[in-house]
């Protein structure tokens, strides 16, 4: 399946001048063919590996972190696209190929400048003599075979290429800071879990310390009670830290220093979940909308015209120049008729013997051509690869959330039976503590899952090119 065909870049028509007409024919012979300008064939499946239909019309995904309805994640992904330093260098790599645009443009147009002289002179014992001249000059080499035209063509698509780049980073930034905040929610609810956990054998081994003071149990259970607490206890300053260091990157994504948001994402809050639809039909029409692979098709359009500005380059070069001035021995003559002096010169220039340079750049130029049309289809294949590990990625995490949370479900009824049981004096401590290890453990599960699923979902709207908004 063919994504799109751009429209190749071909030399213009030659004037219909009579001088011209054998070179003018002799260039046609060397145009592009339509076969040239059509993208390469990508392989892209009738369906994808989870079952998705790969039909239908494209999603617009442009805001896609909208979708989670968490309004601080919000303000970050829009503050990190305006302030972040990989935009700003990416921003300033658009407004210079833009400007080049212009500097291939402008050798469409006349050139024309303007001098001013004034020479004293003396030879021998003839005296001295004075010269004064003012002018103007202006020159100008017709486009007849396209040269200059395909110049401008490829500056054009290197500009909308990296407009794309810029795209592509704003994709990536945008993935980027909604998984860093969902990873720092996510700490936050495995911090609060680790704190309840602890809290719960905090009491238990009060019971133990009890009973042991009444001879009810020995030593073994108190220190075993005593190093579940303390192992528990153990992991909060480790997820501390890495809370911190979570604030920190999103900070350094925002373009702020560390610590700027310390205050903000202070307060714990839930993980951000995505709408499960998304998953149930992508088109494959919807990898056009990634940024990488409209890159890759400005980039063969570039080229295309390139490889007619070598061509072009074979044949004779055309030129007028004129210029007209005045010209007189005192400043007061300057402005007497007989002080002015115009000429006018056109002229033709064609390569003769160049020792095949001409031929070698087409061909190199032909070969960074076949080179693009690679990269295009790396691009695409590139693509589906990462909706399909997107996809089966989620798709194992969601089964994975749901026996979780069962588990985590029977576990938590197992360590209150456990705790009251023990209380009781009816089981040995051993039960309890293995039921309030696999209580923490599978609590920690569902929070590190969940978190993945809404993770997944992240990089499956990266994969599909959202997080831009096509022009």
């Amino acid at each position: 399946m063919r994504l799109s065909s751009p429209t190749g870049s071909r030399r213009q028509a030659p004037p219909r001048w009579p001088v011209l007409a054998l070179a003018a024919a002799l260039a046609g012979c060397a145009g592009l063919t339509p076969q040239d300008a059509r993208l390469p064939d990508a392989p892209v499946p009738a369906t994808w590996s989870t079952g998705s239909s790969t039909t239908g019309p494209a999603t617009s995904l442009a805001q896609w972190w909208q979708r989670l309805g968490d309004a601080q994640l919000t303000a970050l992904v829009e503050q990190a696209l305006a302030a972040n330093t990989s935009v700003r260098t990416a921003q300033a790599a658009l407004q210079q190929a833009r400007a080049q645009v212009d500097v291939q443009a402008a050798g469409l147009a006349p050139q024309v400048g303007a001098s001013a002289s004034a020479q004293r002179s003396r030879s021998g014992n003839s005296g001295t003599g004075n010269s004064f001249q003012l002018g103007f000059d202006a020159s100008w080499e017709p486009d007849v075979f396209g040269r200059v035209r395909a110049g401008v063509n490829a500056s054009e698509a290197d500009a909308r290429a990296a407009e794309a780049s810029l795209a592509d980073v704003q994709v990536s930034l945008a993935a980027e800071v909604a998984v860093n905040y969902i990873e720092l929610r996510s700490l936050q609810q495995r911090l609060a879990i680790a704190q309840s956990n602890l809290a719960s054998q905090g009491e238990t081994l009060q019971i133990t310390q009890w009973r042991l003071q009444a001879g009810l149990t020995t030593s073994l259970v108190a220190e075993q009670a005593r190093a579940a607490s303390e192992q528990t206890a153990a992991q909060i300053p480790a997820l501390e830290a890495s809370l911190a260091q979570s604030r920190h990157s999103l900070a350094l994504l925002t373009g702020q220093a560390p610590g700027a948001l310390d205050a903000q994402l202070a307060a714990s809050a839930a993980v951000p979940l995505a709408p499960h639809e998304l998953a149930m039909a992508i088109p494959a029409e919807t990898l056009r909308q990634r940024a990488d692979v409209r890159a890759a098709e400005q980039r063969i359009r570039a080229a295309l015209s390139r490889v007619s500005q070598a061509e072009a380059a074979r044949y004779p070069d055309f030129g007028i120049s004129g210029s007209v001035g005045l010209r007189a021995l005192t400043l007061g003559a300057l402005g007497g008729g007989s002080a002015v002096a115009a000429s006018l010169l056109g002229s033709v220039s064609l390569p003769l013997l160049d020792g095949g340079a001409n031929r070698a750049q087409v061909r190199a130029q032909e070969a960074s051509l076949e080179q693009a049309r690679i990269a295009y289809q790396a691009a695409v294949l590139a693509a589906l690869k990462d909706v399909e590990d997107a996809l089966v990625s989620l798709r194992g995490n969601r089964e994975r959330l749901v026996r979780l949370t069962s588990a985590a479900d029977a576990a938590g009824n197992a360590a209150l039976l456990a705790q009251q049981r023990y209380r009781s004096g009816l089981i040995d401590f051993q039960a309890v503590l293995e039921t309030q290890r696999t209580l923490l453990s599978t609590q920690d599960g569902v929070a590190t899952t969940v978190a993945s699923v809404s993770a997944d979902h992240v990089r499956l709207y990266k994969a599909l090119g959202g997080g831009w908004q096509p022009q």
